[in-house]
């Protein structure tokens, strides 16, 4: 009879032990990898919620960016890299390229993670540079992303606000067009980089209008000075015989396409909006 007690307390001890691990595992899984903190939680203000992002992302995608007139995803990370938002523009998350998902969230990580508060970069200013002999050769396979955190989760909640990646560190490097910094300006009138955003889903500079414009109806695009020739991040197209004259431009898609970037400037002007 006391085998039988001591066996009986032993297999209950053994539950106790068993129940209490798994009660941390899941705390672990609830604060760490697995379900992170509402993204409103720790993005913070200034940065667009989802409808706004959803509504700008459509309305930009929606003019003649010199691309396919596909449908894109977008996401915005804060300066931290936390994924802040995720959406598209079509009916449901297979309108779009589902590649492009994890892509447009490399690039809002590539923009915010080698953009400053005094000098923007965006994807587009990096082909050149990371191509052999550029300056920044290799920089494409630094901070690699988190496959986790990339393809984890439920996909009837991509886009949604409820997507798996929002509250997590994506990561990743793109360098090619689509990813843009976002700021805004303090009470002073300085510049303040908030994190940064990433289209993709139709060709690469189409991504790079589609973003800049994006930036520009969310009136956040109050950059400090860039690269480019017309002293702001926008995209260059300025390669000739595979050389770029100025070491950050972008290869051209089309024609239209090339007449549109070039036209960004003055067509969408960085800056508060009048």
């Amino acid at each position: 009879m006391t085998l039988i007690r001591r066996r009986k307390f032993s297999v209950t001890l053994g539950g106790l032990v068993l129940t209490a691990l798994v009660a941390v595992a899941s705390l672990f899984f609830l604060t760490g990898q697995g379900v992170a903190a509402p993204p409103e939680q720790v993005c913070g203000s200034g940065l667009p919620s989802h409808a706004e992002l959803t509504a700008t992302l459509t309305q930009a995608r929606n003019d003649d960016n010199g691309g396919f007139n596909l449908d894109m995803w977008a996401t915005i990370v804060n300066r931290d890299g936390v994924v802040c938002g995720v959406t598209f523009t079509g009916n449901d998350r297979g309108d779009q390229w589902p590649g492009s998902r994890v892509i447009a969230a490399q690039k809002a990580n590539t923009a915010n993670a080698f953009s400053l508060p005094g000098l923007s970069l965006s994807t587009a200013n990096l082909f050149s540079a990371v191509q052999p002999g550029g300056s920044l050769y290799g920089l494409q396979h630094s901070n690699p992303v988190d496959i986790g955190v990339a393809y984890g989760g439920d996909a009837a909640f991509y886009g949604t606000s409820a997507d798996p990646m929002a509250g997590k560190k994506i990561g990743g490097v793109n360098v090619f067009g689509g990813g843009l910094a976002l700021y805004n300006l303090d009470e002073a009138g300085n510049p303040v980089i908030l994190g940064a955003i990433g289209v993709s889903g139709d060709s690469s500079c189409a991504d790079h209008h589609i973003a800049w414009k994006t930036r520009d109806i969310l009136a956040l695009d109050n950059i400090p000075g860039g690269v480019s020739t017309t002293g702001d991040d926008n995209i260059v197209y300025d390669i000739a015989n595979k050389k770029s004259s100025s070491g950050w431009g972008h290869p051209g898609c089309v024609i239209a396409a090339i007449e549109i970037g070039e036209a960004l400037p003055n067509t969408h002007p960085i800056g508060p909006n009048p």
